[in-house]
């Protein structure tokens, strides 16, 4: 039997949108509208006013925030997809924020069910071994051996030294 290349994905902005929950959230919660186009080489936070500044990390570390993110178009395909060619791992560092453990792995289940338990991995550096990681923060590509793939989002916008996938269709086209 051939082995399948490992291939690591990310969870938050690459499989789920954290941003449109913050958006939402921001504007629900604190009637401050934050446009994804503001957000341009920035993180969400940075945009925020003064007296909300550090209000962000409430809602992260708040239980059933991870539970109800959107799927980002396309990518429960595309990754039903690539099961079948590669050996597929969803990597999270989860453990930044204690209450998503549950959320993230009930949201797993919900709409990558066909990605089983043992190819979860939730930790805090992503120092895995695999021959291809897509992820949207540089900072994880570190020491990584493989091909990196920035899976694109604001905050990384002008980031230039990685192989870029803007959406799951480019996903789809340089690895399928």
């Amino acid at each position: 039997m051939e082995q399948k290349i490992r291939l690591a994905i990310d969870m938050d902005e690459v499989l789920a949108d954290t941003i449109d929950k913050f958006i939402e959230v921001y504007r629900q919660d604190h009637q401050t509208e934050i446009l994804l186009e503001e957000m341009s080489g920035k993180e969400f936070h940075e945009l925020l006013p003064d007296t909300l500044n550090d209000s962000w990390r409430t809602y992260v570390n708040a239980p059933g925030f991870f539970r109800d993110l959107k799927v980002m178009p396309g990518a429960q395909d595309v990754v039903k997809e690539l099961c079948t060619k590669y050996d597929v791992y969803v990597v999270s560092a989860a453990m930044e924020f204690k209450n998503s453990l549950v959320d993230k792995l009930d949201w797993l289940g919900d709409h990558f069910p066909y990605i089983g338990w043992k190819n979860i991995i939730f930790c805090g550096n992503k120092i895995v071994d695999v021959g291809i990681m897509i992820d949207d923060r540089i900072r994880n590509f570190a020491g990584f051996q493989g091909r990196p793939i920035l899976f694109s989002s604001p905050h990384n916008h002008f980031v230039t030294e990685y192989e870029r996938a803007n959406n799951w269709a480019e996903i789809a086209d340089k690895l399928l």
